[in-house]
C-alpha cells in the first residue's frame, strides 16, 4: 500500500517515492477530463457485463448437465476435455482465434461456401466483443464449473431418494433440490464478479485489438498500460489503478448489500 503514494506525486524513479513532488489529485483530474474517459469506462463496463450475462450461467448449466451423467468414464472424459482450454497459453488461444477468423480462415471458408462475402472479423469493431467474450467462455467454462460440481457433490443423496418416493422426476429434482442447493455458491460468485466490474484484464485485449477496434475494445487497463507503462507516466497509472480499486470496492459493498436484502446470502 506504500506505493499508492505515487498516485498523488509526480513520480520519477531518479527521485524516488519520497523525493518526488506532491501534485495532489492532478492525475485523477487528468484521467477524468480525458477525451477517452467515457469511452474507456463504457467499454470496460460493457465487456464485463456481457461477460457476466453470457459467461456466468454456462458453467452452472454445464455442471448441472454433467451431474446427470451416470457413466463414470464418459463423465470424466467430458470433464477433462472441458478443462483443457483453461491451461492453453493465452497467446496460443489468441493465435488460434486469429487463424480461425482470418479472411482465409476456416470460418470464412464456410461463409464463402454458403454464398456470402468473407468478413474481416479481427478488424471489424462490431465483432470484437463477440469474439472476445465467446472465446473467454470457451476457455474457462469447464474450469469454472469445478466449484459447482463440488457443491453438487455435497448434496445429501437422501434428499433425492425422498423426492423419488414422492414421485418427483429428474427435472423436478433439479428444480427443487439441485438448484436451491447450489444457489448460495452461485450468488457468492456473482457478487465477486460484479464487484470486479471495472477490472477487465488487458493481456488478451492487447493481443487481440488494433487501432481499428479501439472504439469498442480499448478499456481502462489497456489505456493505463499504453500511457502509464509504455509512456513512463507511473503516477498516472497508479492513480487510475487506485480509482479502479476504490470503484470496485464500492460496487462490491453495494452488490453484497442488495444480495443480502433479496436472498439473505452475502459475503458478510
Amino acid at each position: 500500500m506504500y506505493g499508492v503514494i505515487i498516485a498523488f506525486k509526480d513520480y520519477t524513479p531518479g527521485l524516488g517515492i519520497m523525493g518526488s513532488p506532491w501534485v495532489g489529485i492532478r492525475w485523477f483530474k487528468d484521467f477524468f477530463n480525458s477525451i477517452y474517459f467515457f469511452r474507456l469506462l463504457r467499454n470496460t463496463i460493457l465487456i464485463s457485463l456481457y461477460g457476466i450475462i453470457w459467461g456466468f450461467p454456462i458453467p452452472i448449466i454445464f455442471a448441472l448437465l454433467l451431474n446427470e451423467v451416470r457413466d463414470g468414464i464418459f463423465k470424466r472424459s467430458i470433464q477433462t476435455v472441458s478443462y483443457l482450454p483453461h491451461f492453453i497459453s493465452l497467446v496460443v488461444v489468441v493465435g488460434m482465434i486469429i487463424e480461425l477468423t482470418s479472411v482465409d480462415g476456416i470460418i470464412n471458408q464456410i461463409i464463402r461456401r454458403l454464398g456470402y462475402a468473407p468478413i474481416d472479423f479481427m478488424n471489424e469493431p462490431r465483432w470484437f466483443r463477440t469474439i472476445f467474450i465467446g472465446s473467454g467462455i470457451w476457455q474457462n467454462f469447464g474450469w469454472n464449473s469445478i466449484i459447482y460440481l463440488a457443491a453438487l457433490s455435497s448434496i445429501d443423496p437422501q434428499l433425492y431418494e425422498a423426492a423419488k418416493i414422492d414421485g418427483a422426476g429428474r427435472w423436478q429434482q433439479m428444480r427443487y433440490i439441485t438448484l436451491p442447493s447450489i444457489m448460495p455458491t452461485a450468488i457468492i460468485l456473482l457478487i465477486l464478479n460484479l464487484g470486479s466490474l471495472l477490472s477487465v484484464g488487458f493481456e488478451k485485449i492487447i493481443l487481440m485489438y488494433n487501432p481499428r477496434t479501439y472504439e469498442v475494445a480499448d478499456v481502462i487497463s489497456t489505456y493505463v498500460y499504453r500511457r502509464g507503462i509504455l509512456g513512463g507516466e507511473y503516477s498516472f497509472g497508479a492513480a487510475v489503478g487506485l480509482f479502479n480499486s476504490v470503484a470496485n470496492l464500492i460496487l462490491l459493498i453495494i452488490v453484497n448489500k442488495i444480495a443480502k436484502q433479496i436472498t439473505e446470502i452475502g459475503l458478510w
